[in-house]
């Protein structure tokens, strides 16, 4: 950590913020989930039907070394109408957690956690439809960048999480140079975080997202984002047991390669924003340490899906329960940089 910060600090004196290619070390972190929750119940109502992490979980992560938090929050809670002004007491709540994890020296992505979708009116549009165009995910984005980008600590802009089933013609690759060179107009800085298609599936990486190497960003600073998950139809939802889900110990590896080969072709970078496991079964630990491993080893670092204050039961959740660590962080906790990998 020592390193990081050090290494930080001579970059913002250079440029006032840091710079991820003289970053030396690449963290690994977790998903601090809540402020995306009832995403069909907008704009809600805060502290009931969701919530934004606090700084004492910030402390709890930090703890264990884990420093890169990726933030998910939505769209319409985040700027109620479209081309119009950001909602002040969203955004406020937004900047209060980055500004906490500034002053604790950690990083955050903040991850519209949107699907490439909205709700308008009760009704769920795709992006790029009339009624939610890709200039109104650009605008959005705009207006989002301009606010956060005097934060030292932002890892990248999470520009959409896991596109998916989109409209035949227009696709995520046209959505995402849009934002891009949305965001380039104010922030020409801080790296941009490009999910991929089809639910930003590494093992399909190569057939779904392939164009996305095509994309341009006068900056030079885009980072991939795949997601890994290992049960049989990757779906996440590990509705069965380890047996029957089909899993095996290098089921993480074997799925994740596909994404780090592209990325080695491409000369890219990439990053891992989802991956978990359930913790009723050791066999799931030992599938997890592999695949840490195999990220680790080849430059690319990620964060656990999730933690966060509302996960109750679910069997993936890294939140402590009862003031204990869940049986996945023992794994998590051994993996806290990936190697820099010089190309």
């Amino acid at each position: 950590m020592k390193r990081l910060v050090l290494v930080s600090l001579l970059a913002l004196a250079i440029s006032g913020k840091p710079a991820y290619a003289q970053i030396t070390e690449l963290p690994f972190g977790v998903n601090l989930a809540g402020a995306e929750f009832a995403h069909d119940k907008i704009p809600g109502i805060y502290n009931k039907n969701y919530i934004y992490p606090t700084a004492s979980e910030l402390d709890y992560f930090k703890s264990k070394g884990l420093t890169l938090i990726r933030l998910p929050f939505l769209w319409e809670r985040m700027q109620p109408v479209l081309n119009q002004n950001l909602d002040s007491t969203e955004l406020s709540r937004l900047k209060s957690f980055i500004k906490a994890a500034q002053d604790r020296n950690m990083w955050i992505i903040p991850d519209m956690h949107n699907y490439c979708r909205r709700y308008e009116k009760g009704t769920r549009y795709i992006v790029g439809s009339p009624e939610v165009t890709i200039a109104h995910l650009a605008d959005a984005w705009g207006r989002l960048s301009i606010e956060l980008r005097s934060f030292n600590n932002i890892w990248g802009y999470g520009i959409m999480n896991e596109p998916h089933d989109l409209l035949d013609d227009v696709p995520w690759f046209d959505i995402a140079q849009a934002v891009i060179d949305k965001i380039r107009k104010v922030d020409k800085e801080t790296a941009i975080m490009v999910a991929g298609d089809s639910w930003s599936s590494a093992e399909r990486w190569p057939d779904s997202s392939d164009n996305l190497k095509n994309l341009k960003d006068p900056s030079n600073n885009l980072i991939f984002e795949g997601h890994v998950y290992f049960d049989d139809d990757a779906s996440g939802a590990y509705r069965g047991s380890y047996d029957k889900e089909n899993a095996g110990e290098t089921v993480g590896i074997s799925r994740v390669a596909p994404f780090v080969n592209w990325l080695k072709q491409n000369n890219l970078r990439g990053f891992i924003g989802e991956y978990g496991v359930p913790d009723d079964d050791p066999r799931w630990l030992t599938a997890l340490d592999k695949f840490l491993a195999y990220l680790k080893h080849n430059g690319i670092n990620g964060t656990y899906w999730a933690a966060g204050p509302w996960w109750g039961k679910y069997r993936l959740a890294i939140e402590p329960k009862n003031g204990e660590d869940r049986p996945q962080m023992k794994v998590l906790e051994k993996y806290k940089f990936a190697n820099k990998v010089i190309k």
